[in-house]
Order: C-alpha cells, then sequence, then structure tokens
C-alpha cells in the first residue's frame, strides 16, 4: 500500500483553504478528509487567549492545528462567547517525509 501523503505545498493550500472557514466548517472538512482522522485535542489553551483543537490525519500524514481567539461579550445581562479562528497550521507527521 503506497501512502498518499500531503506534500508541502498541498499542506500550505489545505493551511490557506480551511482559514477562510469559519470553526465548525473546517472541523468537517478536516473530518471528511481522511476516515482514520483523530481528534488530539479541543481547545485546549496553550498560551492566553488562544484555544487551540488540534487533529491527526493519519492517512494523509499530516497535524491540523485549528486556533481560535476567544472574546465575552456582554448582551443584555448576560454573558455572551465568541471565538474566531484566527490561524490554522498544517504540520507533517513522523512518517510524512515530503
Amino acid at each position: 500500500m503506497v501512502a498518499n501523503y500531503l506534500n508541502q505545498q498541498e499542506r500550505e493550500d489545505l493551511a490557506k483553504d480551511l482559514s477562510k472557514l469559519k470553526f465548525g466548517q473546517a472541523r468537517g472538512k478536516i473530518r471528511g478528509m481522511d476516515q482514520h482522522v483523530r481528534m488530539a485535542y479541543i481547545r485546549n489553551v496553550q498560551t492566553v487567549g488562544k484555544w487551540a483543537t488540534r487533529y491527526e490525519l493519519p492517512s494523509l500524514g499530516a497535524w491540523v492545528t485549528l486556533i481560535e481567539s476567544y472574546a465575552t461579550e456582554d448582551k443584555k445581562g448576560k454573558t455572551k462567547s465568541d471565538y474566531e479562528l484566527v490561524q490554522v497550521i498544517v504540520e507533517p507527521t513522523t512518517q510524512n517525509r515530503t
């Protein structure tokens, strides 16, 4: 079986495509790309004000990290949470040497 891993140009194109989408749309696209997709973590805070969700696409040899910013807004006495996708990082897995 020959692995069909993403090369560097394809990873950059994927990052650009995903960055144009909303978080839910990007998540759906990622989950549809590889039937063996695995979520490593969801909305994990690794830096102040940034929330990261990471997926492994083993059949494509890539890690995809969606980074969101988080803000709260007070509307009529209720606090509303607002997440916005601000960055997408696509990296090769250790098996992907392209």
